[in-house]
């Protein structure tokens, strides 16, 4: 039996399951450097390439590993980046967040406001104890996002990824449940 996908609302935004029908949507921020850099990848060339990103948010849901909820407006439904969970461990209460945001839509507060929702989702619904974020040591923009999240800057891990044909040394930062004001764990989820 499958089971429904959460939707999460916030002041702004609906966070919710994308779908094929939102690829085209998606492409435009895809296929955006600036955006994806940080990710690992490289901009996408084809709506192909977005139906392969869907897919694997199809698969990290079903396998349990992972959530990854599409951004929206509530004002107009489109997909304008996405935020959630990868590499989740049942076993030890932790995963990894991850997120994107179109670059049209930095610096409005939407990327921390959904950030913040998913986190609090990710404790009361998944009981995380930890939540790591791996990021660049040159995305300051990502770095300032967590730490005002409360996220704390662990360490540096020297070569982690290979992406884009070279090693990249990526921060290691976390937040555990007991830095998180208990109230604000229980509001912002439906």
């Amino acid at each position: 039996m499958e089971k429904e996908f959460p939707i999460i609302e916030t002041s702004r935004l609906i966070l919710r399951e994308v779908t094929i029908d939102d690829a085209k949507d998606m492409y435009t921020y895809l296929t955006d450097h600036d955006v994806v850099k940080p990710m690992g990848l490289e901009p996408f060339e084809t709506v192909e390439d977005v139906w392969d990103e869907i897919r694997w948010y199809q698969s990290i849901y079903i396998e349990g590993t992972g959530i990854r909820w599409g951004i929206t407006l509530k004002d107009s439904g489109k997909v304008i980046g996405s935020c959630g969970f990868l590499n989740r461990s049942t076993k030890h209460y932790r995963a990894e967040i991850g997120y994107e945001l179109s670059k049209e839509y930095w610096g409005k507060g939407i990327a921390s406001e959904a950030l913040e929702a998913v986190v609090n989702y990710g404790y009361k619904h998944f009981q995380l104890e930890r939540i790591e974020a791996l990021i660049e040591p040159t995305n300051l923009p990502s770095q300032k996002l967590v730490e005002k999240q409360g996220f704390q800057r662990e360490g540096l891990l020297r070569h982690y990824e290979y992406t884009c044909g070279k090693f990249d040394d990526l921060y290691m930062y976390s937040i555990i449940k007991e830095d998180l004001d208990p109230i604000k764990i229980g509001k912002t989820n439906k």
